[in-house]
Parts: C-alpha cells; structure tokens; sequence
C-alpha cells in the first residue's frame, strides 16, 4: 500500500537519486535537507514497503502555493502516484491555509499538463526559455 508523508531526513539519499533519474536539472540532497528545515517549505513523498516511490515539494509564498516538483520513479509510473501526491500536497496545503497553487511545466510535457489540469489548474502564461537541457519554455499554470 502506498503511503503519502512528509519527507524526513533518512528519505533524502533516496530521493536525491530519484530527482537524477527524473530532471536534467536535479535538486541536491542539500537542497532536500533545507524543504525540511525551512517553515515555508514542504516536501512529500510516496512510499511503498520502505521504498521511495515519487516526491513533490511545495513553497508557501503570501498565502499560496507554488509547485516545485513533482517526480516518480520510472518504475512506478502509471499506478496514480503522482495524483496521490498532488491530491496530498493539495490538502496539506489547503490545512495550512493556502488559497491559490501555481508551478511550470514544459509546453512539452503534455501527460503532466493533463495531469495537472485534472486538478482544476489552468495556463496563464509561458515563460520564454525557462527550462535548460533541453532549452525549453515553460507553461504558468494557476489552481485558484
């Protein structure tokens, strides 16, 4: 049964790799370690019989929400993990007080702009050459 929690330190060597197999620009295990420590982040992960099967990290910024990340294990993909872990940040986020969620993603990625449009997000915007390896735009999208 998959699990949806709050990262917690002995999570990050694990979800360190998975942000190398998944971005062309990960995060550091430095960086894990601070959505921890800081009071106006938080990072959630999946977890399955010990394993750490996706994560997502959330900003609280003036009442709202931005999106880091979202990423689960090739292996994983298909089984609703990312869903599960949007569906968790959201309430979280929603138990904090936030009133409005936003994040980017590449134009290309269609199956996450889906995903994320399943969610009641919508585009407002493109940011020109926001992604790097591939240089690539990003999408603005907006839950409000």
């Amino acid at each position: 049964m998959i699990q949806y929690r709050r990262l917690r330190e002995e999570d990050v060597p694990a979800i360190s790799r998975l942000e190398k197999e998944t971005f062309s620009m990960p995060w550091s295990a430095e960086s894990f370690l601070q959505m921890i420590e800081k009071e106006d982040t938080a990072y959630f992960v999946a977890e399955e019989d010990g394993q750490i099967l996706g994560g997502c990290g959330l900003l609280l910024i003036a009442g709202e929400g931005n999106i880091t990340n979202v990423a689960v294990a090739a292996t994983a993909r298909r089984r609703g993990i990312a869903t599960g872990l949007l569906t968790y940040l959201i309430q979280e986020g929603d138990r904090a007080g936030l009133t409005a969620y936003t994040l980017e993603v590449r134009v290309s990625n269609a199956a996450a702009i889906a995903l994320y449009e399943k969610f009641g997000f919508v585009s407002e915007g493109i940011r020109p050459n926001f992604y790097e390896n591939p240089r690539e735009d990003a999408m603005i999208m907006w839950k409000r």
